[in-house]
């Protein structure tokens, strides 16, 4: 199984790896991805074994891709089902003579596929999710799994309880999550101040504790919510490995996040949460949960899917903080509204 590549579509494609595993229940399933989303699926039930690659790396080169393919040739797999478009992704399982290779014809590697998928949209919005099981129906794959989810070990969950503790936060604490970062780009990003006046307001309304999440790469962004919390929060931006990320984001109460990885993940463990989106398509890639709510301004130029703003940010200047508390209010009260 050759993984997709950000965090957020490798939870959403987690329904189409139970697909396989239901189909072919007496196969050994291995799934190929790059570190983040190997260790993110690392123990999933659909998944036996995970090999790694480093899609930025040494595997990047042509030598690479070659040394990738030999290793896998090794392995003797019988089927390789190829989630991502891109035609890399195909190219290596052809050049690890894998015998079936299963995938979507789209960008000049129909030559590179024993198994085609000539897709044919639905009229109206189609979320990833449902994307991801056509395409496996497409060759006979199917599965009664639909929505995503992830899972942690006893071990993970206690290790997240410990980390925690040495905070002073106990397991009867609650614990409102936060996450104002968002790898696509600085378009899919709400403010700091907001995010902290929404964390400070729905801090004092559930007396809950806060904690921060953000990668490496949003260290001094998170950094910027802290220093409005006058350090009335936990902030571990950049100090998380995938696993620890999910068991502790697993132990959250509530979640308010923009548009983004950890969105999902929160999605997967059923947190109740409120997603901002401005410049994504949220008929795609809005979390699949009854628990989740998004945050939205139908403005004219959304979405554009552009990772930088070109003019004045409206589809996220035009959310207010009134807006995110009053949903994760509403939320917190009834826990019923379907967004996906």
């Amino acid at each position: 199984m050759r993984g997709v590549n950000w965090i957020g579509d490798a939870v959403m494609s987690t329904p189409a790896l139970m697909a396989i595993r239901q189909t072919y229940p007496q196969a050994e399933t291995v799934l190929l991805a790059n570190p983040l989303t190997g260790q993110l699926l690392q123990g999933h039930p659909a998944v036996d074994r995970v090999l790694i690659f480093d899609r930025d790396g040494r595997h990047a080169a042509l030598r690479g891709r070659l040394r990738l393919a030999a290793r896998l040739r090794q392995e003797r797999f019988d089927l390789a089902v190829i989630l991502p478009n891109s035609f890399d992704a195909a190219l290596v399982p052809w050049l690890a003579r894998i015998p079936h290779r299963w995938g979507k014809a789209s960008d000049g590697r129909s030559l590179l596929l024993t198994g085609r998928f000539q897709d044919h949209p639905p009229p109206g919005a189609e979320h990833e999710v449902v994307y991801y099981l056509r395409l496996l129906a497409s060759f006979g794959i199917r599965g009664d799994v639909t929505k995503p989810f992830l899972v942690t070990t006893a071990q993970e969950d206690q290790a997240a309880a410990a980390l925690l503790a040495v905070h002073g936060i106990g397991g009867t604490d609650r614990l409102l999550g936060v996450n104002a970062g968002a790898t696509f780009g600085s378009a899919k990003r709400w403010y700091p101040e907001r995010f902290a006046e929404v964390a400070h307001r729905l801090a004092r309304q559930w007396g809950a504790r806060i904690i921060l999440f953000g990668g490496p790469d949003e260290v001094e962004l998170v950094a910027a919510i802290a220093r409005r919390l006058e350090g009335r929060c936990l902030n571990l931006a950049g100090k998380t490995t995938i696993r620890q990320l999910m068991a502790l984001i697993k132990r959250c109460d509530f979640f308010v996040t923009n548009d983004s990885g950890p969105m999902h993940i929160a999605a997967a463990f059923g947190v109740p949460l409120v997603a901002i989106f401005g410049p994504t398509d949220h008929s795609g890639t809005a979390p699949s949960s009854d628990q989740a709510v998004i945050v939205r301004q139908p403005l004219p130029c959304a979405p554009c899917k552009l990772r930088v703003c070109p003019t004045d940010h409206a589809c996220m200047t035009s959310v207010t903080v009134d807006d995110v508390v009053g949903a994760a209010l509403q939320l917190n009260l009834t826990r019923t509204r379907d967004v996906s």
